[in-house]
């Protein structure tokens, strides 16, 4: 897309449903808005930045949009409806964060805020993505240590003995069995179908309300990762919060992008009723003591952010309690994979070691096999 000249008397280019549906990468983003604000705080105009901005990029889905998002606002659009072009991209703090510094005058530090609370949030997903890789990768090294005894070693085992007329003990024939099993391509196409069907069955039902409530109650409560899903839920909506109300956004838009952010039943109805209290004029640390699920935020902060509606200063409170919850989730973090490693050794232990068994059962006979 190429960029257009200035003319104030450029109608706003058309943008299609596929368009408006571009995604980006986060990292793109994070770079977009600190680049965007640095540029702003510099003195630049915000159509010559975006213009700018859009030269040095290769052609991208990103450059699209900055070129769309300077020719509307070329064309009389404000900043923030021309971002809501791309709802994939800017989501709806991101737009309210926006139109809050056009009506203030403070947008370069107000991206300065953004950029910050994005790379703060990516680092969070990092710390919890990285949590759950290392149990998976230790899954993978049990599956496959696993899988070559099965495919490879026993098999042998099994011909030397059978060649020979010899009895396999109980636990041996119970683990050739399963290895023959495994072999039969008919029988794992079987199995393989019906994991994929269960899959897509478990998937569907999860966008029903009862499934969400069931799954969603399982990642709360699952011991050793419950408590790390909670801290990071709410390090992100307390973050959300400390953001929004922090540059002057009010209350009921925070809480209203915290509810669409947040991906757990839960804490949705929490945000949701949290919201419905204060429209009916009580006070948040009230509204969430009120609310369906309050328990799931902590009495201490509660308590604190009760002292910030006293003392009018929410926004500063609310981030205190951001910083806390980081904290606290990346000693979950930490908890959860000292926990982890002895518990997967353990399965690996039990699991290798009754294949081990099974394999050396036979060899204890091994002098009466031959000598027959």
């Amino acid at each position: 897309m190429e960029l257009q000249t200035k003319n104030p008397a450029l109608a706003p280019p058309v943008v299609s449903s596929a368009v408006s549906n571009a995604k980006i990468k986060r990292d793109e983003l994070i770079m977009f808005t600190t680049q965007l604000s640095i540029m702003l705080d510099s003195g630049v105009v915000l159509s010559d930045a975006l213009e700018a901005m859009a030269e040095q990029l290769a052609p991208c889905p990103l450059r699209d949009i900055i070129v769309t998002v300077a020719n509307r606002i070329k064309s009389g659009d404000s900043f923030s409806d021309a971002l809501a072009v791309y709802p994939k991209v800017f989501n709806t703090m991101f737009i309210s964060m926006v139109r809050a510094s056009e009506a203030s005058g403070r947008m370069a530090h107000m991206l300065e805020i953004l950029a910050g609370y994005l790379n703060d949030d990516a680092e969070t997903r990092k710390q919890v993505q990285g949590a759950m890789i290392y149990p998976f990768i230790m899954l993978l090294m049990a599956t496959a240590a696993t899988g070559s005894l099965m495919f490879f070693v026993l098999p042998k085992f099994t011909k030397i003995y059978e060649s020979r007329g010899a009895a396999l003990p109980k636990l041996t024939q119970v683990l050739v069995s399963f290895s023959q099993m495994l072999g039969d391509a008919q029988i794992m196409a079987t199995i393989f179908s019906t994991i994929v069907v269960i899959g897509m069955a478990v998937h569907f039902w999860y966008q029903t309300t009862s499934g969400q409530k069931v799954i969603d109650w399982m990642k709360v409560h699952t011991p050793i990762f419950g408590t790390m899903f909670i801290d990071a839920v709410l390090t992100r909506s307390m973050r959300i919060m400390a953001t929004m109300v922090g540059t002057g956004v009010s209350l009921l838009d925070a809480l209203e992008v915290m509810k669409v952010s947040c991906e757990n039943y839960y804490f949705r109805t929490l945000w949701a009723a949290t919201d419905s209290k204060i429209r009916n004029g009580y006070q948040l640390s009230e509204s969430i003591v009120l609310a369906p699920y309050g328990e799931l935020v902590a009495p201490g902060i509660i308590q604190m952010l009760r002292a910030g509606e006293k003392s009018g200063k929410l926004g500063d409170v609310c981030d205190k309690v951001s910083v806390y919850y980081e904290k606290k989730l990346q000693n979950s973090i930490r908890m959860a994979t000292s926990l982890i490693e002895p518990l997967m050794i353990i399965i690996m232990g039990i699991v290798i070691g009754t294949i081990a068994i099974a394999l050396l059962l036979p060899v204890f006979r091994i002098s009466t096999v031959i000598a027959q």
